[in-house]
């Protein structure tokens, strides 16, 4: 077995137990340490296929400022308080979330399928040329995809908008004592 192969497999082991991880703790903030092995894992498999820049952009940006961000939300909307799960906010969500579950597993099998039948090199920078990646990375995301790149800004400042519109409660009221009439 080649030294790459090693370090996929030990990767990807990563990966995966850090995923679980983010399923399947119940506390938030310990589901949120998972999604940073998960995140280095993922660095990792970028550095293997020679992509330096996203993988240092993925420790830096993702497992330093997004879980961070996560974080901050987490402890600001208090998620410690136990919650009825029996009440559903939305009539019906339960249901709809099993049929999009389904359905999304779905596509991830035809997915391997079909790319089963493909021939899949080994490394991404076998098809480019020898331009550097970062150069590859801007093009591709300020040329071809420019637009997916502005939807996703949008949409992370909506969540940041939700969030805080989510944190403001309206304020308690103090029960009065009768000597304060």
């Amino acid at each position: 077995m080649t030294v790459e192969a090693v370090v996929f497999i030990i990767a990807a082991a990563i990966v995966l137990i850090g995923a679980l991880g983010v399923v399947l703790r119940s506390h938030p903030v310990h589901a949120a340490l998972s999604l940073v092995m998960t995140l280095f894992g993922v660095a990792v498999l970028f550095i293997a296929q020679d992509a330096q820049f996203l993988a240092a952009v993925q420790v830096i940006v993702y497992a330093g400022a997004i879980v961070v961000l996560f974080l901050f939300v987490i402890m600001l909307l208090g998620v410690d308080r136990a919650e009825s799960l029996t009440i559903e906010p939305i009539r019906g969500q339960r249901p709809i979330a099993a049929v999009l579950g389904v359905g999304t597993l779905g596509l991830i099998l035809c997915a391997f399928f079909v790319a089963g039948r493909r021939h899949i090199t080994g490394k991404v920078a076998d098809n480019l040329t020898d331009e550097p990646n970062i150069n590859q990375l801007a093009r591709a995301i300020f040329g071809t995809n420019v637009l997916a790149f502005e939807l996703t800004s949008v949409l992370l400042v909506i969540a940041v908008v939700g969030t805080v519109l989510l944190a403001r409660r309206p304020p308690r009221k103090l029960p009065e004592s009768k000597g304060d009439k």
